[in-house]
């Protein structure tokens, strides 16, 4: 494709392209993710820009090595780090008199408005690099228990599809990655309408005031309406703390979750010559013998240098587990609640070498501490009840950063988790979203890691949720102890690992 030509009939001077779609999912498809077709990289997060003279892919510190191996010849990798924002990265390269083009229905109202203010922009109807939209029609289904009370007074405009979800009680398990219904939601006092198609002429026709978030409908949909009344959602928070009914019904989708975990473990060591393509397959045969509906996300089995790459999503035919080899299995499943399950665990084939043992001992007294940050007072987490995602976040890196020559640990800790495998609140990070308080009933992964491309990665992830003050792990799949080196672990920490087993 001639991109000069394509910014010449649009009459513009740049063009964003999105990774998400009209719902601004993160994890989108790849058949209607325009970053993909554009740029051929495949994680499930990062934009890329045209412009006249280059076209730039942006990626966080998950995706550096991934994104070199797979952007197409001519893309240029603008690798963040760490406090880097993509769009601030973005703007710079766009010249002060030069026009972005946006498509509207694939950018937040609130993200249009803040590349307003730094430089010009022209709403397209059309993406001229991919405008497919992936069909959801199927019939949803009721998750069996009822959502929180949300009775709002003034009538409210609803299109992020984790809160529509949680509203209406539906699921869709039809495809691997998600259980969201496909639709859009009014809601006023106890009324709903559930658009699954296009809400256009309502919101055309709306005349009195409506209450949106501007983080989460697009452009387009917030230019139909006529009086917008802009309100961050009251419904993120609530879901974002979890009945009792609802922690409930995450331990037994953990349970399963550990079952068809140890299940792989198993199939891992009595057996040879397994590629990675043939235990992701047998993973998603054990999610479904032990009661999954779908998966929450595409499994990632990774051997040896695969590991390193955070988010690797390729599950080779032709990489196989040989003796001494390490593999990284990322995976969750959603069960009948549509709950997202996510766990991560590193086996190895035959006898570890020492770097293994010591990489993954030093990941695992990483996750020890976060986990009972509560009671280290002299890492970064004070000794106090009321903890954060950043207090978390912090004490982790304290172990982890410049500990072991050219492994680095380069994301986040952790995630809410919920109706969708990446939520928040809450956060684990060094970010600002991260400094509010964890508390009791959120849900949460814990999953510490350290990668060096030329050798391997280990990631070990928990989900877990707070109760009491305090962190209770939902994963009870246990630790592998041929890695572990007790040498590198103090007394303390000892103890903490008394509460899973060791295999």
């Amino acid at each position: 494709m001639d991109y000069s030509t394509v910014l010449k009939n649009l009459d513009i001077d740049c063009l964003l392209v999105n990774s998400t779609n009209e719902y601004l999912v993160e994890y989108s498809s790849l058949e209607e993710n325009a970053r993909y077709t554009l740029t051929g990289f495949s994680g499930s997060t990062g934009d890329a820009l045209i412009t006249k003279r280059e076209v730039y892919l942006f990626v966080d510190g998950r995706y550096h090595t991934q994104a070199d191996m797979e952007a197409k010849e001519g893309v240029n990798v603008v690798k963040l780090q760490l406090g880097q924002r993509q769009d601030d990265e973005i703007c710079k390269l766009i010249e002060p008199d030069e026009v972005l083009g946006i498509i509207a229905k694939k950018v937040s109202q609130s993200r249009l408005e803040k590349f307003q203010e730094k430089v010009k922009t022209k709403l397209l109807e059309v993406d001229p690099i991919n405008n497919y939209t992936c069909p959801h029609k199927e019939e949803p289904v009721s998750c069996g228990y009822r959502p929180k009370e949300f009775t709002p007074q003034k009538p409210v405009f609803m299109t992020n599809l984790d809160e529509v979800s949680y509203l209406t009680g539906l699921r869709d398990f039809s495809k691997d990655g998600t259980a969201k219904i496909w639709g859009k939601l009014f809601v006023h006092k106890d009324k709903q309408i559930l658009f699954r198609d296009s809400a256009d002429e309502f919101l055309k026709n709306f005349e009195e005031e409506l209450i949106i978030d501007k983080n989460s409908i697009n452009a387009y949909d917030y230019s139909l309406i006529k009086k917008p009344v802009h309100k961050i959602s009251e419904v993120k928070i609530l879901k974002s703390v979890k009945t009792d009914e609802e922690i409930e019904a995450y331990k037994k989708a953990f349970y399963a979750t550990d079952k068809a975990v140890m299940a792989v473990r198993s199939y891992i060591e009595t057996n040879d010559n397994l590629s990675e393509y043939d235990i992701a397959t047998k993973l998603r045969e054990e999610f479904i013998n032990y009661g999954a509906k779908s998966l929450s996300f595409n499994s990632i089995v990774a051997i040896n240098q695969n590991s390193a790459l955070a988010h690797y999503s390729k599950n080779a035919k032709d990489v196989y587990l040989k003796e001494g080899s390490l593999v990284l299995i990322d995976c969750g499943a959603y069960y009948e609640s549509g709950l997202a399950t996510d766990i991560t665990r590193v086996f190895v084939k035959g006898k570890p070498s020492g770097l293994q043992k010591e990489v993954y001992t030093t990941v695992l007294k990483a996750f020890l501490n976060a986990y009972n940050c509560h009671l280290t007072p002299t890492l970064s987490c004070k000794e106090r009840e009321h903890v954060t995602g950043y207090d978390l976040d912090m004490t982790a890196h304290s172990i982890l950063d410049n500990k072991i020559e050219g492994f680095t640990f380069s994301h986040g800790l952790g995630h809410g988790i919920g109706i969708n495998v990446h939520e928040a609140p809450p956060n684990l990070s060094q970010g600002e979203i991260a400094k509010t308080e964890i508390l009791d009933n959120m849900c949460f992964t814990i999953e510490p890691g350290l990668y060096n491309p030329e050798h391997f990665g280990i990631r070990l992830e928990n989900s877990c949720f707070r109760e009491g003050g305090k962190n209770i792990s939902f994963v009870k799949m246990g630790y592998e102890g041929k890695l572990i080196d007790y040498t590198l672990l103090n007394e303390e920490e000892k103890k903490w690992l008394e509460e899973f087993e060791i295999l």
